[in-house]
């Protein structure tokens, strides 16, 4: 899967040509001209970890990068940083990324036993469509890098409407994959693992992750302040619904609540 989505990426790269041939004969590099950063943050509640039933306060940041007059119609909290090389509008794609932090039994009690996850990344590819103005979806597909070597593809569809020039309202369904050796890190349980921990042994294989939905309400507070309300709910099926470590100390039932503020700042490169 992560090589056919490499594939697409590569396909997709010729388009970049004509672009990149035209800054260089103005003398300019690929990287010139407007660009607008946007940093923030997130505090919610949510699960200690992914299959938990227990609740903790945690607070992620929020970032992305793109060109000036190049903005995307519609972003979500569950879009990873990305960075888009193709974008007519109505479709875009391009690179992803999404820190991966370190699950141990510090995290929670309920892991004690079992082997960490290490402090990583995935990184991958993004694609995103506008079939009609207010709907959007989008797929991503990342690779794990020292946290696990697994692969995750997930899949969002937004229906999105603008209750007034600053308000915005915005939801729908999700959907997410992985490879075995993703479950494995996360679900699995080897020999050494059932007779630190007592859980059973569990080798799980690849298929579906989760599905659920997702909402927000989006508040554009000034022109480079934007707050947002937003709530998450998804079901753990499959490999890691079977786990026992979601079955006896966990919950397939996840739910994240939660607000987030950003500032966008704007700034050129030559």
């Amino acid at each position: 899967m992560f090589k056919r989505s490499l594939a697409t990426v590569a396909a997709a790269l010729p388009l970049l040509a004509p672009a990149a041939a035209e800054a260089q004969q103005a003398g300019r590099h690929f990287w010139s001209g407007d660009w607008s950063l946007t940093v923030g943050a997130a505090g919610l509640v949510a699960p200690s970890f992914d299959g938990s039933k227990d609740w903790i306060f945690k607070v992620t940041p929020v970032v992305s990068l793109s060109r000036q007059g190049s903005a995307t119609r519609f972003s979500s909290r569950n879009d990873n940083p990305s960075f888009g090389f193709v974008d007519t509008g109505v479709f875009r794609a391009g690179i992803a990324g999404k820190l991966v932090f370190r699950r141990d039994e510090d995290t929670d009690d309920s892991l004690k036993g079992l082997d960490p996850v290490k402090f990583g990344v995935e990184a991958g590819g993004f694609v995103e469509v506008y079939p009609t103005d207010n709907i959007r979806l989008r797929g991503e597909v990342r690779r794990g890098i020292r946290s696990h070597s697994g692969v995750v593809a997930d899949v969002a569809v937004d229906v999105f409407d603008d209750l007034s020039p600053t308000v915005r309202v915005s939801g729908g369904p999700r959907l997410s994959m992985a490879s075995a050796d993703y479950f494995d890190a996360y679900y699995g349980v080897s020999a050494e693992e059932s007779a630190r921990s007592g859980l059973p042994r569990y080798d799980p294989g690849g298929g579906i992750k989760s599905v659920g939905a997702g909402a927000a309400i989006t508040w554009k507070t000034t022109d480079k302040i934007t707050t947002s309300f937003f709530t998450e709910y998804e079901r753990l099926m499959g490999p890691a619904a079977d786990s026992p470590l979601v079955d006896r100390r966990g919950s397939r039932n996840q739910l994240t609540v939660g607000v987030s503020a950003t500032y966008r700042f704007d700034f050129t490169l030559d």
